[in-house]
């Protein structure tokens, strides 16, 4: 069903069963500022879960992570225990892989060593980059930046596993830390 709005190339594919899914994602909520904690905690963890596959597997299970991990309530998956790595591990409704699961346990864990959930907000907007133009198509859109590689090293500093600079960056576009809708998209810029 074609809306007559230009969209960038991923969300603009109407063909599949689950296309509409990537559209509304575009529409609504890639690209837009996420500040807090259990919001941002919730990004990188998908984005880590997402890291070999396709992100349409990530959205449709996504309700599914969010019930799997607590809501992606920091304290709550920092204070997980091998049963609960076991509990996921047989969870058919999100990614089981174990790697992943316990990056996210871990990732808790140093979210939570930070403070607050307002600290990894402040720690993660720290590394936006000034704003920019947007691209004009695709082919401008890098998978890394020197903001996303400063953030993964600083992050695995700190203990985060499974958020290299291309997961970073993939973070960054996503919660609006970097706005790479391509120019001619209708959906306006935030920044």
């Amino acid at each position: 069903m074609d809306d007559g709005l230009v969209r960038c190339g991923w969300a603009d594919v109407p063909s599949g069963p689950h296309w509409q899914l990537y559209r509304t994602y575009h529409d609504q909520e890639w690209g837009r500022p996420v500040h807090g904690g259990a919001a941002l905690f919730e990004r990188m963890s998908l984005e880590a879960f997402q890291s070999g596959l396709s992100w349409l597997i990530i959205l449709r299970k996504r309700e599914n992570f969010r019930r799997a991990f607590s809501g992606f309530d920091i304290e709550k998956v920092a204070g997980y225990t091998d049963a609960d790595v076991q509990r996921l591990l047989v969870d058919d409704g999100i990614v089981r892989n174990r790697a992943k699961i316990e990056a996210t346990i871990t990732n808790a864990r140093a979210a939570a060593d930070l403070g607050s959930a307002a600290d990894l907000s402040e720690l993660l907007w720290s590394f936006a980059p000034q704003s920019r133009p947007r691209p004009a198509d695709g082919s401008e859109i890098p998978s890394t930046s020197a903001e996303s590689k400063a953030m993964a090293r600083e992050l695995k500093r700190r203990g985060f596993r499974f958020v290299g600079p291309t997961t970073a960056y993939a973070l960054m576009q996503a919660t609006g830390m970097v706005d790479d809708h391509i120019r001619a998209c209708w959906v306006p810029p935030t920044r």
